[in-house]
């Protein structure tokens, strides 16, 4: 049953046009990057090294595909989770706005099952869209500004030889694709309670915006650290650093993890006791 619910959701999902504006809306979020580091990015990387090459001799073009992947590594704090949420979203809601919901369950499918199809399905478009991001910019920036070192500012200059500095952007998309599964997550699970697209969206984007505000609060507190979701969403960053923390990077992600398969149990259950009508 499940397999029969993902095909048919592979097919919606495939004809629909907002998928594809999607996809469209993420390349041109590269090419304008691209563009951009390309009439500006020597600049502003001379700015940022003008009292450091007083005193160090810099080798090669610091300018290169490696720090453009990094530099669009940073559109995962709102344009990339923003884009996801609303085609996720939309494949609960346009099942209540189209009304075959209630088609789907006069037929012997079993609600649980049914949502659970969804989930799925839009954590496997989470993950494409990912592999799509790192593909498309991989090819784009290594074709157009060439390997090299990489220069990182976090709270003071990293940096890192061109080997290391590939190995760590692709940890770091992977990171960033457990992230990316949990908004995924919490956008449908709002569209269970919502319904309506429009109001899922606003709660989308207004779940994305308190997230990002709440992540740069200091609590003090460890434990809010290792626990609230929002101090988890920045995982992938911890990847820039010099000494990289493997297990606090996999204990954030397996909370993050946690935190979608509890969500995703909450819209199922939910979904479940609800009066389709």
């Amino acid at each position: 049953m499940i397999r029969l619910l993902l095909s048919a959701e592979i097919l919606k999902l495939s004809k629909q046009s907002k998928t594809y504006y999607a996809l469209g809306a993420i390349f041109l979020i590269e090419l304008l990057i691209l563009i951009t580091a390309y009439y500006q990015g020597s600049t502003i990387l001379d700015l940022l090294l003008d009292s450091l090459k007083q005193s160090f001799y810099f080798e090669g073009e610091l300018l290169n595909g490696n720090l453009i992947m990094y530099i669009v590594l940073n559109s995962l704090w709102f344009n990339i989770p923003l884009i996801i949420m609303i085609i996720t979203s939309s494949i609960v809601t346009d099942e209540y706005t189209d009304g075959t919901v209630q088609t789907v369950m006069l037929q012997a499918v079993k609600k649980s099952s049914f949502m659970l199809s969804k989930y799925i399905i839009g954590i496997l478009f989470t993950l494409f869209v990912i592999v799509f991001m790192m593909l498309s910019t991989f090819l784009l920036a290594y074709t157009f500004f060439g390997k090299g070192d990489l220069v990182v500012y976090l709270n003071t200059l990293n940096f890192f030889e061109s080997q290391d500095a590939f190995r760590r952007i692709c940890w770091a998309f992977a990171s960033g694709a457990m992230a990316m599964t949990f908004y995924s997550v919490v956008s449908i699970t709002l569209a269970i309670f919502v319904k309506e697209t429009t109001k899922t969206w606003i709660l989308s984007a207004l779940f994305l915006v308190i997230t990002n505000l709440l992540l740069k609060i200091d609590t003090g507190a460890a434990f809010l650290d290792h626990f609230f979701f929002p101090k988890l969403i920045d995982t992938w960053q911890q990847l820039f650093y010099y000494e990289i923390d493997w297990r606090h990077i996999l204990l954030n992600n397996a909370i993050l993890l946690l935190y979608s398969f509890l969500l995703a149990a909450v819209g199922i259950f939910v979904f479940h006791k609800k009066d389709i009508g």
